[in-house]
């Protein structure tokens, strides 16, 4: 079956355009995606946002001098649409010689286009390079299983059954591992990327959840749709109390995309990791 981003600028030649160009931007419909896991768009087991972050924003000053700064686009997880990432790097390409008023002109335009395209409102934070470098890197919160001993076979799809639990025992922690890799649906490239598991529920046994995690390795999908599937992968296992699942990807074509889920309101931290 054909990938809704068959039609989109992934995986093909383009024509850089240097001049705003909204039109660029190409909406996903989160629909398909949703359906394959069973989910209803109108009611989902989650609340979240997909954080993108991007390294490469330049525009002119009415004078001609050129701005760079780091911009923040916040995506409501049940936005109708995503927004597929090589039109959204072309797109911000097209601002590098248009010229803004002001800071606030260009985020004003940027929460629009967007938002039109995704379908819901897009929060845009624009930001210099000195306040983010004030910030430094963060490290993820709780345990890293990276170390735990696995043995592993099967990279090909997301394997679920590897996981286990301890109905018996109720435990609060949070749980980290940067081996997450899967693949771009489309291009066959690899996306790495460190996931969170911070959940209240039957105790997870963290050598299953390694595994589980490594199965996605050969595994070709987007980035939001791999962190839902864990989402929904452990919330069938566990019947938590609460819940969240969260992936920092590193960054491509000068964008990084960081999908949080949760069963609980929840105020993400959107600091950037070492390999970010």
């Amino acid at each position: 079956m054909q990938h809704p981003a068959e039609h989109s600028p992934l995986g093909k030649s383009s024509q850089y355009i240097a001049e705003y160009s909204p039109e660029l931007l190409f909406p996903i419909s989160r629909s398909t995606k949703w359906a394959e896991l069973g989910l209803d768009g109108a009611n989902l087991p989650y609340q979240g946002v997909d954080y993108w972050n991007c390294y490469e924003l330049s525009w002119l000053l009415p004078s001609g001098k050129p701005v760079v700064a780091i911009g923040e686009f916040a995506i409501p997880s049940d936005s109708p649409n995503i927004i597929e990432s090589k039109s959204f790097k072309l797109y911000l390409n097209s601002l590098n010689q248009t010229v803004f008023s002001s800071w606030g002109e260009l985020q004003a335009t940027l929460a629009r286009d967007l938002s039109k395209v995704a379908g819901k409102s897009v929060s845009v934070r624009l930001r210099s390079l000195a306040e983010v470098a004030s910030e430094g890197v963060a490290a993820l919160p709780g345990q890293c299983i990276d170390e735990l001993d696995i043995g592993v076979s099967q990279y090909d799809h997301p394997q679920p059954e590897l996981l286990r639990c301890d109905a018996s025992h109720v435990v609060e922690e949070s749980l980290h591992s940067h081996l997450l890799k899967s693949n771009c649906p489309v291009t066959g490239q690899p996306d790495w990327g460190s996931l969170v598991v911070q959940y209240r529920g039957a105790a997870l046994d963290h050598a299953s959840l390694l595994a589980y995690l490594v199965s996605f390795r050969q595994h070709a999908d987007f980035h939001e749709q791999c962190v839902e599937r864990i989402f929904l992968d452990l919330l069938r296992l566990l019947e938590p109390q609460s819940l969240t699942v969260y992936a920092r990807y590193v960054r491509r074509g000068g964008l990084d995309i960081n999908p949080y889920r949760s069963t609980t309101p929840i105020v993400p931290d959107n600091t950037r990791l070492v390999r970010q």
